[in-house]
């Protein structure tokens, strides 16, 4: 068997045994295994920030480094989201979906064993490609497997999926570092992703029926000409993972396409180059701004860097406006950032990530700083993802029953700016820091996905998956930068002053997005 054989052997994706395949409840059985992936996802992004102190200590290494070990991965993440939705096109979204459990498993098990910091940045990066394998997936994957009446209910499951891991990654990191080692936060995914592997394998539905083209991928990938899925003629377009909006309390589906008026963007036809000058333009803005803050903070290089690095921060932000108003299938789609409500929604969206990471990397410095114990600190810390999960999820039940999106999204930015002011007056100790921790959380997940739908609800649906990938894209950079600015005031003014000056300008910029929330029209 020739190479182009075995490669197209093992990319054919294999149907589930017909005795799963014929059940009328399987399709629960293919949610089951897109939710391991949503969980495995958000556990990581927030078990991070609780080994921060042990790297820094094991590596000998400054905060200003250490936090790469968290912005490497969002950077491939962000970079990468579109690339492989395309990829995913050609090869297939199951096959996309498992290798990405793999690549994912298999990077975990490399950054547990680094033996210094490049490694583990660079395992976290190759971490970054299997989470963007499986998150360009996931929401497909349950349109192709979950019949229409039951759709909002599997998102819904997925979105609580999503709120576990976020909830249990601090008080998981906390424990692991203490009692066990800073490198079992990494092996911990790896049973997760061999488990998520078995079930995919056997419980997802294939979204194509033959071998996926064994010539000129890389070719289509670029010029668009890959085509849909044979076997998939229903799946959402890539991106619109995040295109769907979590299932809130007493809303109304979508309207459907064709009552929506022309789109504002360009036509996505499929022979529509992607815009990978874009992708570029995008990712090196992205870094040059966020490896200045880490020079500003401490990260060991010229003086002269910082300034350099915003200047082609903002240089590269230029060069990438101009590119995507010529580009024929925008990544960004300038049209579409002008239409009202969409880039006012797509700020507040980018406001509530970092509103919800700042406190997830400033908090177990501020609380291990004033003695708390790494493992009680990681426990406190999930009270923020713990409340914020719950209010995404079933937060909405406690609401006035005629209360609008607008309104969800100006409570929600009000209790969390509240919470984040309490954080920053009251002196730090476990047991003070919970109410506001709470708080916060609480107003962040009424605050986002009502923030979700009104931007969603704004964009024509048959830009649904430009948009979606907008929403995901300003989620991952209010993500990164959350990361970032509590290790700048943390270098600035040291762990207490500037720990509380970083959570002050916090609350401060939750009354912007109370401003930014403006009633929105359906497209």
């Amino acid at each position: 068997m020739n190479a182009t054989a075995l490669a197209a052997r093992l990319l054919t994706e294999r149907p589930r045994p017909r005795g799963i395949a014929g059940w009328r409840h399987a399709h629960w059985l293919a949610v089951g295994t897109v939710c391991l992936g949503a969980f495995l996802g958000q556990l990581t992004a927030s078990v991070t920030a609780l080994v921060f102190p042990a790297l820094g200590r094991h590596f000998n290494a400054g905060f200003a480094a250490v936090e790469w070990v968290a912005l490497a991965y969002l950077l491939v993440l962000v970079a990468l989201l579109a690339p492989v939705g395309w990829l995913s096109d050609l090869i297939g979204r199951k096959t996309m979906y498992l290798g990405g459990f793999a690549v994912f498993a298999l990077a975990s098990l490399g950054a547990g064993y680094a033996g210094s910091l490049g490694v583990l940045v660079a395992c976290r990066a190759v971490q970054a490609v299997g989470g963007a394998m499986m998150q360009a997936n996931s929401v497909a994957l349950v349109a192709r497997g979950v019949p229409e009446h039951a759709m909002r209910r599997a998102l819904g499951i997925q979105a609580a999926a999503q709120g576990l891991g976020l909830a249990l990654g601090p008080s998981l990191g906390g424990l692991l570092v203490e009692h066990a080692s800073w490198r079992w936060v990494f092996w911990i995914n790896v049973p997760i992703g061999v488990l998520g592997i078995l079930a995919g394998w056997f419980l997802l539905p294939r979204t194509r029926t033959g071998p996926p083209p064994a010539a000129g991928a890389g070719k289509q990938l670029i010029a668009g000409t890959g085509g849909p899925l044979t076997a998939d003629p229903g799946t959402p377009p890539a991106g619109a993972a995040a295109s769907l909006p979590a299932p809130r309390a007493g809303g109304a589906p979508r309207a459907s396409a064709a009552a929506s008026p022309p789109a504002t963007v360009p036509a996505t036809a499929s022979g529509a180059r992607f815009d990978l000058p874009g992708l570029l333009l995008l990712t090196g803005s992205t870094t040059a701004l966020l490896l200045a803050l880490s020079t500003a903070s401490g990260l060991p290089l010229p003086g002269w860097a910082a300034a350099a690095l915003l200047l082609a921060a903002a240089v590269l932000a230029l060069a990438l406006v101009r590119q995507e108003r010529r580009a024929a299938r925008p990544i960004l789609a300038p049209g579409l950032v002008n239409t009202p409500g969409v880039r006012s929604g797509l700020v507040v969206s980018l406001i509530g990530y970092l509103l919800l990471f700042c406190p997830l990397v400033l908090g177990p410095v501020l609380l291990t700083g004033a003695g708390v114990p790494v493992a009680r600190a990681g426990l406190v810390i999930t009270l923020l993802p713990a409340a914020f999960a719950l209010a995404a999820t079933v937060g909405g039940a406690l609401l006035p029953r005629g209360w609008s999106d607008v309104a969800r999204c100006r409570a929600g930015a009000v209790l969390a700016g509240a919470g984040l002011l309490l954080f920053a007056l009251l002196p730090v100790s476990g047991a003070a820091v919970a109410v506001p921790l709470l708080l916060a959380g609480y107003g962040l997940g009424l605050l986002l996905p009502a923030n979700n739908a009104l931007v969603m609800r704004a964009i024509p649906a048959q830009c649904s998956a430009v948009g979606g990938g907008m929403v995901n894209m300003a989620r991952s950079l209010g993500t990164a930068l959350g990361t970032a600015l509590p290790v700048l005031g943390v270098h600035l003014a040291g762990p207490a002053s500037g720990g509380r000056t970083v959570l002050l300008a916090l609350a401060a910029v939750a009354v912007a997005a109370v401003a930014l929330t403006r009633p929105v029209r359906q497209a």
